[in-house]
């Protein structure tokens, strides 16, 4: 897999990809990463990249030339072009996925990248949600390219002729998209099989998938855990035993694989619920899960 990401800020990326997994991921050729620097597309004395919006108001605005050179140079065509060469979506078994479903003002290609050889995202508080089921999606991607905005944004032309879709990751307003590519980089990164030194730590993980999804269970050895199922992960502990007066929980430490799985599931329904209540809604929840929930409930209301 590979990240192509073209940025005003070159150099913001120059450790951040040198540690860590990412840095592992690209040591070993799971993953590779391109950085390239817009204002090398433009044609005069200042290197502009920016100009005053139309219509007035605040700021400045990404203009559309160097984008499009940007874009040309790593063999990117205008999405209407792509569309008619795009390969056929390869999905896997049982992925679960928010979707890219695009607005319908946008052409028919709804739903397709995942698997798809190319797709072009415009990193911006205009956005979809960035979600761990986009996450999973983009990592059966070839390669991601990722327009970072700046300023008051880029050009609206740009975003109708090449870009697959606009991710937010929150709903909050960053100085530019170089942090939300960092944050796209390494939540699609962790997904590439051989990534992970262990495959189910990206299974079981808050936003992990559901039970009936995960395939990593050892032959004959009950898991400790479910998978989350959308929902946030349990408390973790480890050693030592005791620490400032409070003892880690003592079903943890019994050997028991099934109460322990019991015990983990029920945290991270109340830690859901505290937290996070507006996962509940679509999480997969089993009938087991509820009588937990409604016993929550009833304990709040004691």
């Amino acid at each position: 897999m590979r990240f192509e990401i073209i940025t005003i800020f070159p150099a913001f990326f120059a450790g951040i990809f040198e540690h860590g997994i990412v840095r592992r991921a690209q040591a070993e050729g799971l993953v590779g990463i391109g950085v390239h620097d817009l204002r090398t597309f433009t044609h005069d004395r200042h290197r502009t990249v920016d100009d005053r919006p139309f219509g007035g108001g605040e700021g400045m605005v990404l203009k559309p030339e160097p984008l499009a050179e940007a874009l040309k140079s790593l063999g990117i065509e205008a999405k209407a072009k792509r569309e008619q060469e795009q390969k056929p979506i390869l999905r896997s078994p049982g992925l679960q996925t928010d979707g890219f479903a695009m607005s319908q003002r946008r052409t028919s290609r709804e739903d397709t990248l995942n698997g798809a050889g190319t797709g072009v995202i415009l990193l911006s508080a205009q956005g979809r949600p960035f979600t761990q089921g986009m996450a999973r999606e983009l990592s059966h991607v070839e390669r991601v390219v990722l327009i970072c905005g700046r300023y008051e944004g880029v050009d609206e032309r740009i975003n109708e002729l090449y870009c697959d879709m606009e991710l937010s990751i929150g709903d909050y307003v960053l100085s530019g998209g170089e942090l939300a590519a960092a944050v796209v980089v390494d939540t699609v990164m962790r997904l590439v099989p051989g990534v992970l030194g262990n495959e189910a730590s990206g299974e079981f993980e808050s936003f992990g998938m559901a039970d009936a999804e995960i395939s990593t269970d050892e032959e004959g050895v009950p898991r400790s855990q479910h998978g989350s199922g959308g929902l946030l992960d349990y408390p973790h502990f480890t050693r030592p035993a005791e620490f400032a007066g409070l003892r880690a929980p003592d079903v943890l430490m019994n050997g028991d694989h099934l109460q322990i799985r019991k015990w983990r599931r029920e945290q991270q329904l109340r830690k859901t619920l505290k937290n996070r209540p507006d996962l509940l809604e679509k999480a997969a929840l089993s009938e087991d899960d509820r009588r937990i929930l409604e016993a929550i409930h009833r304990e709040s209301r004691d």
